[in-house]
This record gives C-alpha cells, sequence and structure tokens, in this order.
C-alpha cells in the first residue's frame, strides 16, 4: 500500500499521537519511515526596536535547537527501528513548516505524510495558523491526519 511514509513531529504530546499511528502503518506496510522535525533557520526579531543579537548567540541558538530537533527524530528513530521498521531521521531547517514537509516528503520519494492537528477552528485558527492545512492544499502526497 505505502513504501515511504514521512511522519512530522515537534516531540509534542500530540505529534506522539501521529509518531505512533506512522509507526503502526509503516509496520503493517513494511514501509519505510522518514521522521522530519523542523527547525527555525535562526531567531529573528521582526519588531522594530527589538533585541539585536550578536552573531555567536544566534549560532548558538541555531545549534541549539538543531541539537534538540535531532534528538527528538533520532529517539523516534531508535523505537521504530526496535521495532523492525527502516527509519531515516531528518531535521529540516525553515521558517515555513508545511513548505518543509512537503519538500522532505518530496526530495525522499514519500508517498504518505503523517501529521498531528489541534483541530483547531475560527478565530483560533486564524491567529495560531495551521501547517495541516498548508499541508493539505498545497501536496499532491496523500496526509494522514492525526487528531
Amino acid at each position: 500500500m505505502y513504501t515511504r511514509i514521512l511522519v512530522a513531529t515537534d516531540g509534542s504530546k500530540l505529534s506522539k499521537r501521529a509518531v505512533t499511528q506512522a509507526m503502526e502503518l509503516a509496520q503493517s506496510c513494511k514501509a519505510e519511515l522518514v521522521v522530519l522535525q523542523v527547525v527555525p533557520p535562526y531567531p529573528v526579531s521582526y519588531f522594530e526596536g527589538g533585541i539585536v543579537l550578536d552573531v555567536e548567540e544566534i549560532k548558538r541558538i541555531e545549534a541549539q535547537w538543531a541539537d534538540n530537533g535531532q534528538a527528538i527524530v533520532d529517539a523516534v528513530k531508535k523505537t521504530a527501528t526496535a521495532k523492525g521498521i527502516t527509519a531515516k531521521a531528518v531535521v529540516s531547517k525553515s521558517d515555513v513548516v508545511s513548505n518543509a514537509i512537503i519538500a522532505t516528503a518530496k526530495k525522499h520519494a514519500c508517498d504518505l505524510i503523517v501529521m498531528a492537528s489541534h483541530g483547531r477552528r475560527g478565530i483560533k485558527r486564524l491567529l495560531l495558523g495551521s501547517e495541516t492545512q498548508q499541508v493539505l492544499t498545497h501536496t499532491t502526497t496523500a496526509v494522514l491526519v492525526v487528531r
């Protein structure tokens, strides 16, 4: 049915549910699993008079975000491998999470994207946005949304 499944995770309780579903599906389909964490490329202040960070501080923050992201995907990969699932851990740097998810799915020839959604509606969705909605709107890959 599926040969390569991408699961997006941020290590949160909700995304862990998506990881569990993706692993179960990968196991039943004997599919490979691509575990993705998207981290921002650098801290930015969008407001006039915002805090200015020096170059060394920016490098330290970027490294910390990348290390934390790598730890999350490595832990999922380790669990998947223990269950007999072939898994790849990927950390992507991007300001736009949905674009990174779609690009990674294309790059690794994934035929399914699994991701979590908070299911926000109305003003909360408008204010907080929806990466899941953006992925659903802009990808040609099948998407499984876990709530």
